[in-house]
């Protein structure tokens, strides 16, 4: 069986692909992953790109918006689970809008943070499936569920 899971998270460390490998051995299912766009210099020109060059850098930014917001959406409409990753060195905000959506959306979500940052992410993990503090952790509740 084949199951899409959506790695929501920051994009400035290897932590998909250490997850990816945490699970590679599970015997009798396969996954397709999808993420993020992971260049941040592309993801934050695709508006120009496709639109042409906008009058300041609001409206760059409202473009690449929406065609990153699209590309996420049908992303995590096809999940069957997501996996939020939130790191201790970056603001998060998009891992946390990537996160809603999938409560939002029925979703099944693990959240993966760090214990420091139990606090100001309280409500969004009492609403995950699971809490786990790292990916260690994450990968032993997929070989659970699916091993």
């Amino acid at each position: 069986m084949n199951y899409n899971i959506y790695l929501a998270g920051e994009i400035h460390s290897d932590w998909r692909n250490e997850l990816r490998h945490a699970i590679s051995n599970i015997q009798g299912v396969s996954f397709t992953f999808t993420a993020p766009e992971e260049n941040h210099e592309k993801s934050d020109s695709i508006g120009e790109v496709i639109l042409g060059e906008q009058p300041n850098a609001l409206y760059r930014d409202i473009q690449a918006s929406k065609i990153n917001n699209l590309r996420t959406q049908l992303f995590l409409n096809k999940a069957d689970l997501v996996v939020a990753y939130f790191g201790e060195e970056f603001k998060q905000w998009n891992t946390a809008s990537d996160a809603s959506f999938a409560v939002a959306s029925g979703k099944p979500l693990i959240l993966i943070r760090p214990e420091k940052l139990h606090h100001p992410l309280k409500e969004l993990s009492e609403r995950a499936n699971v809490t786990v503090a790292t990916i260690e952790a994450a990968a032993k509740v997929l070989h659970y569920t699916f091993g």
